[in-house]
């Protein structure tokens, strides 16, 4: 089984990209983030024409999440309320949260808010949001063994997952308070697959349109999947592939993949 995540920034723009890369790696489900069209509008039809199932959860112009999946998905829900109980529907306005099951594995695909900027009404809201996040995969753990959460996940956790010009304490997406919940949420089993097979810095997912940041691989890893112990000693292989990041008119991600 193969798992990709991608950050595409506009689906509709960057549908030929997405299309083309799916009949160039044969993965399983493709988890994306960063929709940016309301449910109506979403471009199913070319990902059927390919043989795909279509799950997804949009908004206009921002956010937005969808499952591209080879075969029917189990279970699919949007939004962290149809697992939380009494939670507040608002935390459902932004469409950020989409999971099903395939072949008893659960996915669940995250575009986490970004925060604006340390201190400011958006990094307070993303805090929050990861403290209910906690909560949703707590209630997904007891009934499933294998979960795979993925997506963007705007933080990089370690040192290594940021180019060396970052004062990485003073900068969204990498600020301690941001870090450290995180790792609470990790804490309920969580590791990342990625790291299982590389130690090493200057791999990235994300590069920053401006001043040539990816001719100079100015990057951060902030794409991830996170998985339960099961699966963690199933995975044989994470990569992350920037061939489409080379393409013109690009989304600033790159998908990454995890192989069982």
């Amino acid at each position: 089984m193969k798992i990709a995540t991608w950050n595409v920034n506009s689906i509709r723009t960057r549908l030929e990209h997405v299309t083309d890369w799916l009949n160039q790696n044969l993965v399983d489900v493709l988890c994306l983030q960063e929709t940016k069209v309301v449910d109506r509008d979403f471009p199913r039809s070319p990902f059927e024409q390919l043989g795909y199932h279509v799950y997804f959860s949009g908004q206009k112009s921002y956010n937005g999440v969808a499952l591209i999946s080879r075969q029917p998905l189990l279970d699919v829900s949007m939004g962290f309320t149809p697992i939380v109980p009494n939670l507040q529907p608002e935390w459902d306005e932004q469409k950020r949260v989409i999971t099903g099951i395939i072949d008893n594995v659960r996915i669940v695909n995250l575009y986490v808010p970004n925060g604006s900027s340390i201190g400011s009404e958006k990094y307070e809201y993303k805090l929050r949001w990861l403290t209910v996040l906690r909560q949703y995969l707590q209630l997904l753990l007891k009934s499933h063994e294998a979960i795979c959460v993925c997506g963007d996940f705007n933080i990089a956790l370690e040192a290594q997952d940021i180019h060396d010009k970052v004062k990485a304490e003073t900068h969204i997406m990498s600020s301690e308070a941001e870090r450290q919940a995180l790792r609470d949420v990790l804490s309920l089993g969580f590791a990342d697959a990625f790291r299982k097979f590389n130690l090493e810095g200057g791999n990235y997912s994300w590069w920053d349109y401006r001043a040539a940041s990816f001719q100079r691989n100015l990057g951060w890893r902030i794409d991830h999947h996170y998985l339960t112990p099961v699966l963690y000693e199933r995975a044989t292989s994470c990569i992350i592939d920037v061939a489409p990041r080379k393409l013109t008119q690009p989304s600033d991600h790159t998908p990454v993949i995890v192989e069982f």
